[in-house]
C-alpha cells in the first residue's frame, strides 16, 4: 500500500527551491511583493477544482490582519508498534531549545538542552534527543509550525521545517497582499489551496492516494491544514520543577514486561513519576507555592536485560532444551517464570544481584553529576521479585567501618598491572586492542560486555574478563573474613515448630530444612542449605536508602520456605531504617510481613486512604452493611422481644409516652393518679381523642424509648473498641511502625477476585494511591504538611 511522504511526518524534499523573503520589509510595493512571490512559489489566481462554494460562502473580515510571525514549539516522535506520534516538549523545555536555537542558528557548532528533567539531552543540530539514564534508542525532534490531519487521523502531525517554512512564506504573502485563493504546488505533485487564514487544504495527486479507496470521493479528500500550535488540539504537559527533594531507585520484577500493556520499566516508571507530579499539584499546592516541595525523581532499574544477554548465554542453553509445542507459552516460560529459578541459583543469582547493585550506583552518580547540588535522601522500591533482590541487598549491607567497595563505583582489584592480568587469563594478544583505547586496569572494571563486544573481541575471552573482574571485586582476605564471621557469629537458641526452646545438643541440621528458625541480626545474612539465601557475594551500595517499598512482594513467602518462621523483632536493615509492603487484596503473589513479627496478635494491615480523601463508596457501604448485620443479630431481635412482651402485658395507659413530659413509671404512680383525679371535665372528655393518638404514635414512641439504648451501648463499644486498642510495636524493621498497607480494590475488581487477579499485580504502576502513599512517607521526614484538595 502506497504512501505518501507527508504520512512519514512531512515533504522534506517536495519544498519549492526558493530565497526566504524579508518578513519585516512592509514598505515594499505590491509590485516588488508579486516579483518576490513568482521567484518562491508557482501560485495561480483561479481556484482550485476541488473547492466548493461552501468555501466562498465564508465570512472574511473586512479589513486584514496584520501579518504575525508564528509561535514554533518543539516536538519530540515516538515510534511504538510501527506507529508514529509526535508529542509537543512542555513549554518551558520549548521555550529553552528556541533560545537556544536562536543563539546557534548561523553557527556551525552544536549545543546541548537538558530536557524533561534532565533526563533527555536534545543536541540541536542533530535534532534528536537521547536519554541519560537507560538504554533508548535517539529519537528525533522537531522544531514545528505548520500541522496536518487527514481524514482518518485521530491528531495533527507536523510538516518537515523546510516544508513548514515554504508555508509560511506563501502565508505571508497572501496575508500582506490580501489576496486568498492561492494555490502551491510541489515537485511532487501535491498542493495547498489558501482559501483563507482559517482554511487551508493539502490535495494530494492521484497517484499518491490510497490503493484501497473504494470511490472517487475518498481519493479526493483533502487534508486539513493548521498554523501554529494554539491551532490543533493538542495537549501541551506541564514543566517539572527544578528542584528535587527525593531520589527513587524503582527495581521491576519477573521478565521485560511490567504490565498488562506489556510495556517496559522504564514506560511505567514514566507513568508513575507523571502521577506523582500531578498529586503534588493538588495535596501539596501551597507547599509548592512557598518553594518547599519541589519534585520527585524515579529511576528504572533494568537487571532482565544483563540475565538474558550475550554475557551469561542462558537463553542460547534453556532454548536448546525447550520442546518446540506451545512455541508461545513456552517462550513466555522462559522469558518470565524462569526468572524466579535463576535467582535461586548461585551462578545467576550472582549477575542478577551485581546487575541491581551496579545499575543503582551507576545511576546514582550519574544523577549526582547532573545535579551536584542534591543532597537529599534516596530510597528504592521493588516490584514482585526484585522486591526479594533488594530484601536480600539490604539484609547484606555493611555499616560503618564494614562498609565493603561498593560494585560499580570503584571495584578493589589486585596491583596487577593489565598486561601481566592479560597473560595470567591467557589473553595476551588483546592488549594492544586495549592499550589502543587507552585502558588500564581499573577502566577495564568499569567496562561491560557491549563495551568490550565494540572492541571485538570475541565472547569466549569477554567471559574470561568478566569473570575475573566479578571474582577479584574483593580481596581474598576479606572473603575469608566474611566467611569466618558468619561461621563464628553466635547463634540464637534453638526453636521447635511451636515457638518453644528446646533444650539438650543442637539438632543436626538437615540438607533440606534450617535447623535455625529464627532470624537475627547476626545470623540472618548466612544460609548455607535447602533452597535458601544462596551463598553469594553481596555487593555494596553507594548511599544508605532511606527507605524500601515493596510492591506485591513475595518476601514473607520466601523467609517461610527458606525455613524463617519468625522475625526478631529486634532485627532492622544494618542501612535502611524504614521498610514498606505494599500489596492489592487480589494480588495473588503478595504475602505479608506482619505476622511473622508479631504473631501472637491478629491485626489487619493499614488502610491505604484513597487519593481523594476518602474510603471507596462499595467499601464503606459494605462495612455499614456489616455493622447492620452484627447489630440486627446481637441487639435488635432481642430488644423487640423484650418490646412485644410488654406491649402485650401492660395496659394502653403504660405505653411509652408520646410526649417527652412524662415516663411510663411517672404515670402509674400516686401522684400522677391524684393529679389524674384533680383534673378538669374537658380532660376527661380528651380522653378518647389520646387514647388514639397514643395508640397511632407508639411505634416512633417506642424506637425512641427502647431502641435508643441500643444505639447508645453501639456506639459505646465501637469507640471503647478504637480507643482500648492497645498499640502494638513492629520492632525495628520499620522504626516500630507498622508495615503492612493493603490498597483499596476499584468496585468492579469486587465482583470477582479471580478475573482481576493479574491485573492486581500488575496495578501499582498506574495506582495515585500507592503514589500519593509515597509522596506521603517521604514529605513527612521532611517536614512538610500534606493537604487534602477540595472536592
Amino acid at each position: 500500500m502506497s504512501s505518501s511522504p507527508a504520512d512519514r511526518g512531512g515533504l522534506s524534499e517536495a519544498s519549492p527551491n526558493n530565497n526566504t523573503l524579508d518578513l519585516f520589509e512592509s514598505a515594499q510595493t505590491e509590485a516588488t511583493v508579486r516579483t518576490a512571490e513568482e521567484q518562491v512559489l508557482r501560485v495561480s489566481d483561479e481556484a482550485s477544482p476541488s473547492s466548493t462554494s461552501s468555501f466562498e460562502t465564508l465570512d472574511m473580515e473586512s479589513v486584514p490582519a496584520p501579518y504575525q510571525e508564528v509561535q514554533p514549539h518543539w516536538f519530540f516522535c515516538r515510534r511504538a508498534d510501527e506507529s508514529t506520534s509526535w508529542l509537543p516538549f512542555s513549554r518551558e523545555d520549548s521555550d529553552k531549545l528556541e533560545n537556544a536555537y536562536n543563539t546557534v542558528k548561523n553557527e556551525e557548532r552544536d549545543v546541548v538542552v537538558a530536557v524533561d528533567g534532565e533526563r533527555y539531552d536534545v543536541h540541536l543540530k542533530e535534532r534528536m534527543r537521547y536519554a541519560l539514564y537507560w538504554d533508548q534508542a535517539p529519537t528525533e525532534v522537531r522544531r514545528c509550525t505548520w500541522f496536518y490531519k487527514g481524514d482518518k487521523d485521530t491528531r495533527f502531525m507536523p510538516y518537515t521545517e523546510d516544508f513548514s517554512k515554504s508555508l509560511e512564506e506563501a502565508f505571508m504573502i497572501a496575508v500582506t497582499l490580501d489576496e486568498w485563493k492561492r494555490k502551491l504546488d510541489f515537485p511532487t505533485g501535491e498542493t495547498v489551496m489558501l482559501h483563507n487564514p482559517k482554511l487551508i487544504m493539502q490535495y494530494q495527486p492521484l497517484g499518491m492516494q490510497d490503493e484501497w479507496a473504494t470511490s472517487p470521493s475518498e481519493q479526493i479528500r483533502p487534508r486539513t491544514v493548521k498554523r501554529g500550535v494554539d491551532s490543533i488540539p493538542v495537549e501541551i504537559p506541564d514543566g517539572e520543577p527544578e528542584q528535587v527533594d527525593h531520589l527513587v531507585f524503582m527495581v521491576h520484577g519477573i521478565g521485560p514486561a511490567c504490565d498488562l500493556r506489556f510495556r517496559s520499566i522504564i514506560q511505567c516508571v514514566n507513568d508513575f513519576r507523571n502521577a506523582s507530579l500531578s498529586l503534588l499539584a493538588t495535596h501539596y499546592k501551597r507547599a509548592q507555592l512557598d518553594g518547599q516541595v519541589g519534585r520527585v525523581e524515579f529511576l528504572p532499574v533494568n537487571w532482565h536485560s544483563a540475565l538474558h544477554g550475550d554475557a551469561t548465554g542462558v537463553d542460547e542453553d534453556i532454548q536448546r532444551i525447550t520442546l518446540p509445542s506451545i512455541s508461545r507459552l513456552r517462550s513466555f516460560t522462559n522469558d518470565t517464570l524462569l526468572d524466579l529459578f535463576f535467582y535461586n541459583s548461585p551462578t545467576y543469582c550472582q549477575t542478577i544481584v551485581d546487575t541491581v547493585a551496579s545499575e543503582i550506583n551507576k545511576l546514582h552518580a550519574l544523577f549526582k553529576c547532573r545535579h551536584p547540588e542534591f543532597n537529599g535522601p534516596v530510597s528504592i522500591v521493588g516490584h514482585s521479585l526484585g522486591s526479594l533482590i533488594l530484601f536480600d541487598l539490604l539484609t547484606n549491607q555493611k555499616n560503618g567501618s564494614e562498609m565493603r567497595v561498593p560494585i560499580g563505583v570503584l571495584p578493589c582489584l589486585s596491583m596487577d598491572t593489565l598486561e601481566q592480568t592479560l597473560n595470567r587469563l591467557g589473553l595476551q594478544q588483546y592488549l594492544d586492542t586495549l592499550q589502543t583505547e587507552n585502558l588500564d586496569l581499573e577502566s577495564l572494571a568499569l567496562c561491560q560486555d557491549s563495551d568490550l563486544k565494540d572492541l571485538g573481541i570475541p565472547l569466549g575471552p569477554r567471559k574470561k574478563i568478566l569473570n575475573y573482574i566479578g571474582r577479584m571485586r574483593l580481596p581474598e582476605e576479606c572473603k575469608m573474613a566474611a566467611v569466618q564471621e558468619g561461621q563464628e557469629s553466635q547463634v540464637p537458641p534453638n526453636m521447635n515448630s511451636d515457638g518453644k526452646q528446646s533444650s539438650g545438643l543442637p539438632p543436626k541440621r538437615s540438607s533440606f530444612h534450617r535447623a535455625q528458625s529464627i532470624t537475627s541480626a547476626v545470623d540472618y545474612e548466612h544460609f548455607d542449605v535447602g533452597i535458601g539465601q544462596v551463598s553469594i557475594d553481596y555487593p555494596q551500595l553507594a548511599f544508605h536508602p532511606q527507605m524500601f517499598f515493596a510492591f506485591g512482594s513475595p518476601i514473607g513467602m520466601f523467609l517461610t520456605v527458606r525455613g524463617l518462621k519468625h522475625i526478631d523483632p529486634n532485627y532492622a536493615f544494618p542501612t535502611c531504617k524504614r521498610f514498606y509492603n505494599i500489596y492489592h487484596p487480589y494480588d495473588p503473589v503478595a504475602y505479608r510481613i506482619e505476622p511473622m513479627i508479631v504473631s501472637e496478635v491478629d491485626l489487619e494491615p493499614m488502610l491505604i486512604p484513597h487519593h481523594k480523601g476518602r474510603k471507596r463508596m462499595h467499601l464503606e457501604l459494605k462495612d455499614s452493611l456489616t455493622r447492620m448485620s452484627m447489630d440486627l443479630k446481637n441487639n435488635v431481635l432481642g430488644s423487640l422481644r423484650t418490646a412485644w412482651q410488654s406491649f402485650a402485658r401492660l395496659p394502653v395507659t403504660a405505653l411509652p409516652p408520646v410526649e417527652g413530659g412524662q415516663t411510663t413509671h411517672e404515670a402509674n404512680s400516686p401522684e400522677a393518679q391524684a393529679s389524674a383525679a384533680d383534673s378538669s371535665a374537658a380532660q376527661r372528655e380528651d380522653k378518647s381523642a389520646d387514647f388514639w393518638t397514643k395508640i397511632l404514635e407508639w411505634p416512633k414512641a417506642l424506637q425512641k424509648h427502647y431502641l435508643k439504648e441500643m444505639f447508645v451501648e453501639a456506639e459505646s463499644s465501637v469507640s471503647a473498641e478504637q480507643t482500648d486498642q492497645p498499640e502494638i510495636s513492629m520492632g525495628k524493621l520499620n522504626g516500630g511502625r507498622r508495615i503492612d498497607y493493603v490498597l483499596q480494590e476499584k468496585p468492579i475488581e469486587s465482583f470477582n477476585e479471580y478475573l482481576f487477579a493479574i491485573q492486581s499485580h500488575l496495578c501499582y504502576w498506574e495506582s495515585e494511591d500507592t503514589a500519593l502513599l509515597l509522596l506521603k512517607e517521604i514529605y513527612d521526614k521532611l517536614g512538610v504538611a500534606f493537604e487534602q484538595p477540595q472536592q
